[in-house]
């Protein structure tokens, strides 16, 4: 089967995708990415040496503007495609992702990969903190209600590195003097997946090569590089560190407080949402991952060699 790939973005997601797809390219393939023309054009010498390794690689290059460019010129970039896989998230500004879905449903496009890289939006459902969620929720019912474009979700949990985030507050070793922490999020049993963005990519391009498996399109996929719970996680920083850390769980309802007296704050909104628990995490057993036998990073791994 030939296939013409775009994939839109090349930040840390897109960067892996892109890479992934490249090392398993098969026969026939094709492969595009879309970027700010200021991008291609770039006088960053290291964003150049990426571009420019890229093109070696024989990666085209589609200029473009998700926040500029209109409906319908997106529908003209998209529409030569047989395949597009968007890396670009929330960061592209609300209203972006189903203005994406829109143009590749416009554009006929045979198959789509959505930015749904992320967590169970399902489970989670509409009016969470954090209401970015739900434009998640609009696109699955756009994409749900038609047939002609085949598309697949998959669901990889956060990057793992986010975790270990200061500014997320859940894991903090080197804090102004203080004593390191973790910190449980709504419960200690509370469990979070969570996934590395090199095993993002290289499960992302298994599933979009993938011969015989039809069936996995027009659905969501779950994969994973581990499904923990605070007191595990607190477990493993203390096994890699060598040095006990403080325990403190911070409630729901602190945390409902702490957004209530400052609602634009973006990071309290996340910790809300994940305080909740719903839609956060699911068992390994039932992710691809598993099931194809595919080795990935867990989260002491992780830690071993980055803290």
């Amino acid at each position: 089967m030939a296939r013409n790939l775009l994939v839109l973005g090349l930040g840390e997601l897109g960067t892996n995708v892109i890479n992934s797809l490249i090392a398993q390219q098969p026969p026939n393939t094709h492969l595009t990415l879309l970027l700010r023309e200021s991008t291609i054009n770039t006088a960053s010498g290291t964003k150049q040496a990426q571009l420019d390794t890229l093109r070696s690689l024989n990666v085209a290059f589609l200029a473009g503007d998700i926040a500029t460019n209109s409906p319908a010129e997106l529908t003209t970039l998209f529409r030569p495609f047989t395949h597009i896989i968007s890396c670009l998230g929330f960061a592209s500004g609300p209203g972006s992702q189903l203005k994406i879905a829109q143009a590749v449903l416009a554009a006929q496009v045979p198959y789509f990969l959505p930015w749904q890289f992320g967590l169970d939006y399902d489970v989670i459902g509409r009016g969470s903190a954090q209401e970015l969620f739900d434009e998640q929720l609009d696109v699955r019912a756009l994409l749900r209600a038609q047939t002609l474009t085949r598309w697949m979700i998959v669901s990889t949990g956060i990057f793992m590195s986010f975790l270990f985030e200061p500014w997320f507050g859940v894991v903090v070793l080197d804090g102004a003097g203080d004593e390191p922490v973790v910190r449980a999020l709504g419960d200690w049993e509370n469990r979070v997946t969570v996934t590395t963005p090199e095993d993002i990519g290289r499960i992302t391009a298994k599933l979009v090569y993938a011969v015989g498996e039809e069936e996995r399109w027009d659905g969501v996929v779950f994969t994973a590089g581990d499904t923990i719970s605070y007191a595990r996680l607190a477990e493993v920083v203390e096994e890699v560190k060598g040095f006990e850390v403080r325990r403190e769980r911070w409630s729901t309802e602190k945390l409902i407080d702490d957004l209530e007296k400052d609602p634009g704050d973006v990071v309290k909104k996340y910790r809300v949402v994940f305080a909740k628990g719903r839609g956060m995490s699911w068992d390994l057993e039932r992710t691809y991952n598993v099931q194809k036998g595919i080795d990935v990073v867990d989260v002491k791994t992780w830690a071993e060699k980055n803290l």
